[in-house]
């Protein structure tokens, strides 16, 4: 169902300040990490841990759900549809990946946080978990960039259920028009699809949720 034109507009000013605000909170959230690791201040280290536990909770979880629910919504309410382009699916999946892992990873922020409130942490106390979060901050930043670029430039075309759709939609009114899948699109939807499930693997198997 198509959505009136004022609220599309509200949908789409709360996605972009949800999604906006969480890029942001996760630039601060690195910041933060980068201090934890790299300052000899002790106070500044536990002020650091302390402010992500609180940023983590109060500010990027609920902005990120903010994001991926209201992005559903434009998506069903708009003509972009869900999975009729390809930019809107690949977004769709580095979103939901994003949220995992953001979700996955409140354990060890709360872990270091709470040390962080009882000891002052020395340069070797829980490294390798300080050092992670460093490398998960980055890494969501990257993606929300990625998500942000593909909003702007929209690459790749339409799926085929995309085109079958637009095609029936069009059936008897005017002449469908004469749009193509891009192979491009499909082969980056499978590639984000293995990366998804190769993260999530290797942070069960692997060091990620063993190291928490």
């Amino acid at each position: 169902m198509m959505m009136t034109a004022g609220a599309r507009k509200l949908a789409l000013t709360t996605h972009i300040t949800s999604s906006v605000g969480w890029l942001g909170s996760v630039v601060a959230f690195l910041a933060l990490a980068i201090a934890g690791v790299t300052s000899h201040d002790s106070q500044i280290v536990r002020a650091a841990y302390l402010a992500m536990h609180l940023t983590t909770w109060f500010v990027i979880v609920p902005l990120s759900l903010a994001a991926l629910i209201t992005g559903l919504i434009d998506s069903f309410g708009t003509p972009w549809g869900l999975f009729r382009h390809y930019w809107v699916v690949t977004k769709l999946l580095l979103t939901v990946l994003a949220t995992i892992i953001l979700l996955v990873h409140t354990q060890p922020i709360d872990r270091v946080a709470e040390v962080a409130a009882r000891v002052d942490l020395a340069a070797s106390d829980l490294r390798q978990l300080r050092l992670q979060l460093v490398g998960d901050a980055a890494a969501a930043l990257f993606v929300l960039l990625v998500t942000t670029t593909l909003s702007v430039y929209k690459p790749w075309g339409m799926t085929p259920y995309g085109i079958r759709r637009e095609s029936e939609a069009t059936a008897g009114r005017r002449p469908a028009s004469n749009r193509r899948s891009r192979p491009a699109g499909r082969y980056v939807v499978i590639a984000i699809i293995g990366f998804v499930l190769l993260i999530l693997v290797l942070h069960l198997l692997g060091g990620g949720l063993h190291g928490h």
